[in-house]
């Protein structure tokens, strides 16, 4: 017999039903012919609590950390045995074996870990699905590989794991005792993600807090040449009282030269016309769909993912969507056409883009070099019915075909001309554009773009008609929403100062995965340490006082990032495990005895943020009866990739 294991029910299923013959439902798994399908319930195991290595670490003392097992252990979770058992009375059974985890770093483990607990000893093969459909799933079944060439992508994960463990567990119950110390009755949780999350939102918050708005003036013309007229702007020189941006910070040399202006002549000093062509924006990732969805439609990032998980298992209208890639394979170009047409036909929206869709053009976005384990999101043929769907999912989907539909569209050109005049011996600009060819455009709802500019020549005349100046007011950085933090998560690099490592973390996907980022805001939330207010993302007293009394490389995205760095490297085969858990190790005794609870409670003491919200999103980081699941453990086990 030969067993494959899936990650979920619904991929047990959709395997189930591309195998020829009739599937029969057992209990726990599915039969068809000399093959059986069972499935997992997310993780079935999770790391081992404290105590399980040493009962003396059940009650929270300082002086037992850093915790650190000798020999790692998993336990079943509790509502995950029976599960267990049905895959354990399987394998008994099996002569062949198939790992059919989603196609990830967390898939790969989810699945692996169970084989490995249950005792597993035979070879193991490798099935890669990205698309529920059934022609999709048969392909799939078609091209199964050796499991082995996977291994890497296990061990970084399980690495990731214990890494998380030992860096969550070991600063929970250490600033939770402090916290103790300095009266705050409470779960102080840090994890190595959310807590430089929290980070950026509460150093923002304090920008904006602590920023001082002052004025700076600006000048206008309007300038006559030979084919019309047109808007000019002055640019001050260094004589003048300039800001870092090069804004002018008194109103009398505007003023003056305002009025100087009428009737003066000049000429255009420089004409810089180029013809620009935009080609279209490509499909989604998760974390790109979940700013557009935050923008466009005010969806949070955690509604994003759980409408993508829809409509990729009940509704099997997308592929997978758990993806951070923006590519699909090269062979799609063949089966794409077909899909779009079923998917688009019976939607008015997504039917008039089809019609003017050019399946005959090939985009940048068709790149098998830039896909990995899965690609963009993308539909996946099956009709589309609006009403079959809320409001919300129909949103989500309209957005993402629309990306995949843009691909067939030419690119967008336009003439961009930027121009400066010379008037009274002071420099002007102006800038316009000519849209010259819409392509993909018309999908999109785009921001105003500058209108465009008169024929210029370069020599030529002008006159100034008339100038004002304007008074205007420095403005605070814009507080994080779901779609500008997720955003941040993703270009991390550009919140690190060194150059060095800002460098290096260009070349990471950033805090957090495609599966996490929406679950980390959601935790944030749930702890007590963000609230949202509107559509703003604001940290609390709590979360303002526990950045402030953690070392600040605990509170900075430079560790993380650098961290998923190094478990890409062990995910690639080009670094061991060991290495970097034993450094892990020797920064937690240090960060651990630098836990001052004389600094927390002065960091509470004189926090300023939000207050927590009324109701039980509050008050799930108060200290219960069992710290120790606060500290560590996941708080839904059964959802992959949740972070600590």
């Amino acid at each position: 017999m030969r067993l494959i294991i899936a990650e979920k029910p619904s991929l047990a299923r959709s395997i189930a039903e591309a195998l020829p013959g009739a599937a029969q439902k057992k209990d726990g798994y599915l039969s068809v012919g000399d093959t059986e399908v069972t499935w997992c319930l997310g993780h079935l195991l999770e790391q081992a609590p404290p105590d399980a290595y040493d009962p003396a670490f059940k009650p929270w003392r300082r002086d037992h950390l850093p915790i650190v097992p000798g020999q790692w252990k998993l336990v079943p979770r509790p509502k995950a045995r029976g599960q267990l058992s049905v895959i354990r009375a399987r394998l008994k059974q099996a002569r062949q074996l198939v790992h059919a985890g989603d196609p990830d770093r967390e898939g790969q483990l989810l699945v692996q870990e169970v084989i490995e607990h249950l005792g597993w000893k035979g070879p193991v093969q490798r099935l890669l699905i990205n698309d529920l459909n059934r022609p999709a799933v048969a392909r799939a079944l078609g091209r199964i590989e050796d499991n082995a060439r996977y291994y890497p992508l296990y061990r970084a994960a399980q690495t990731r794991a214990r890494a998380d463990w030992l860096y969550g567990i070991n600063l929970t119950r250490a600033w939770t005792l402090i916290g103790r110390q300095a009266g705050h009755d409470g779960v102080l949780s840090v994890g190595r993600v959310q807590t430089p999350v929290l980070g950026l939102v509460v150093r923002r918050d304090e920008e904006i807090r602590h920023f001082t708005p002052y004025p700076f003036y600006v000048l206008w013309a309007h300038l006559r040449v030979g084919a019309g007229t047109l808007k000019a702007w002055w640019v001050p020189g260094e004589p003048h009282r300039l800001d870092e941006r090069g804004r002018l910070l008194d109103a009398a040399p505007a003023q003056t030269l305002a009025e100087r202006l009428p009737g003066a002549e000049g000429q255009v000093s420089s004409v810089d016309s180029r013809r620009r062509r935009q080609p279209p924006p490509l499909p989604y990732s998760l974390s790109a769909l979940q700013v557009d969805a935050a923008r466009r439609h005010g969806l949070s990032a955690k509604a994003v993912l759980d409408i993508c998980q829809r409509l990729y298992e009940r509704h099997q209208l997308i592929t997978y969507p758990r993806s951070d890639c923006r590519y699909l394979p090269r062979e799609h170009l063949a089966s794409l056409p077909g899909q779009l047409a079923s998917a688009c036909r019976d939607d008015t929206t997504l039917s008039g883009w089809l019609a003017n869709a050019d399946m005959g053009l090939r985009s940048r976005a068709f790149d098998d070099a830039k896909v990995g384990a899965h690609h963009a999101l993308a539909p996946t043929g099956k009709p589309f019915v609006a009403e079959r769907l809320s409001r919300q999912e129909a949103d989500v989907y309209r957005l993402i075909a629309r990306n995949v539909l843009a691909q067939f569209y030419p690119a967008l050109e336009t003439q961009e001309v930027k121009a400066e005049f010379r008037l009274l011996d002071e420099r002007f600009q102006a800038s316009g554009q000519t849209l010259l060819v819409p392509g993909w455009k018309p999908l999109f709802t785009t921001r105003d773009e500058p209108p465009p500019l008169p024929a210029l020549v370069e020599g030529e005349a002008c006159q100034a008609l008339e100038a004002q100046v304007e008074q205007r007011e420095t403005r605070p950085p814009e507080p994080f929403t779901d779609a500008s933090l997720i955003k941040a998560m993703m270009n991390i690099a550009r919140y690190v100062e060194d150059p060095e490592v800002r460098r290096t973390l260009r070349e990471t996907d950033g805090l957090g995965t495609e599966a996490t980022r929406a679950g980390i805001i959601e935790t944030l939330l749930e702890r007590g340490y963000l609230v949202r207010k509107a559509k703003a993302l604001r940290a609390t007293r709590l979360g303002v006082g526990l950045i402030h009394s953690l070392p600040e490389a605990v509170s900075r995205p430079e560790r993380t990032a650098l961290w998923e760095q190094r478990l890409e490297g062990i995910a690639e085969a080009q670094a061991e495990p060991e290495p970097f858990v034993a450094q892990l190790v020797e920064d937690l005794r240090t960060l651990v005895g630098s836990a001052d609870s004389q600094r927390l409670s002065a960091a509470l003491g004189a926090a300023q943020g939000e207050s927590p919200e009324a109701g039980p999103a509050s008050k799930r980081g108060r200290r219960t009866n069992s710290p120790r699941r606060s500290a560590g453990r996941k708080r839904r086990p059964s959802r992959k990739g949740s972070t600590t």
